[in-house]
């Protein structure tokens, strides 16, 4: 089943890892999704971690949450940058009210816990994020990817295939 029908923001910022934005970016749009990558202004390009670069179409701000079917949030060092930003939280807190995929990766975890999305759920990360999601109330669970209810969760790079297949079943199952 294509995702054709489906529109997902993916958040960046300077720093990004380069691999959790840009494989689950492809694949996404490999499914037929519309990809909108966002960041806290437009027209705005970052580089990663290791040198790729990714280019912001919109500002957070100015999507409609009504109009996306879910979010990604890329780890990196990125999710420190985008958890300080209003317009960030307010979209995450936003589409997980409405139930609509919240898919995190490595520190993504990090948007999660300013948005205040993670306490009594399971949750997983970088363990350089663990304590950070056990004190905002998580449960951490040491797995490559997971999804409960409508948040996905991603461990680290090398579990990026497992992210990737969590996340595309999740959308065709919303």
């Amino acid at each position: 089943m294509s995702l054709s029908a489906h529109r997902v923001a993916v958040l960046v910022d300077r720093s990004f890892e380069d691999l959790e934005f840009w494989v689950p970016t492809t694949r996404l749009r490999e499914e037929g999704a519309e990809v909108v990558v966002a960041g806290r202004e437009a027209d705005v390009t970052f580089t990663g971690k290791h040198g790729l670069t990714a280019t912001t179409d919109t500002a957070v701000g100015t999507l409609a949450p009504d109009r996306l079917d879910g979010v990604v949030v890329p780890g990196g060092w990125a999710p420190d940058k985008l958890r300080r930003d209003e317009d960030v939280t307010d979209l995450v807190r936003t589409l997980d009210a409405q139930e609509k995929i919240v898919a995190q990766i490595c520190h993504a975890g990090l948007v999660g816990i300013s948005a205040g999305i993670v306490e009594g759920r399971r949750a997983t990360g970088s363990t350089g994020i663990k304590d950070d999601l056990v004190n905002a109330g998580a449960e951490w669970v040491d797995e490559a990817a997971f999804q409960e209810d409508h948040l996905v969760w991603g461990r680290v790079v090398k579990d990026i295939p497992a992210f990737c297949r969590t996340l595309i079943r999740a959308l065709r199952n919303a």
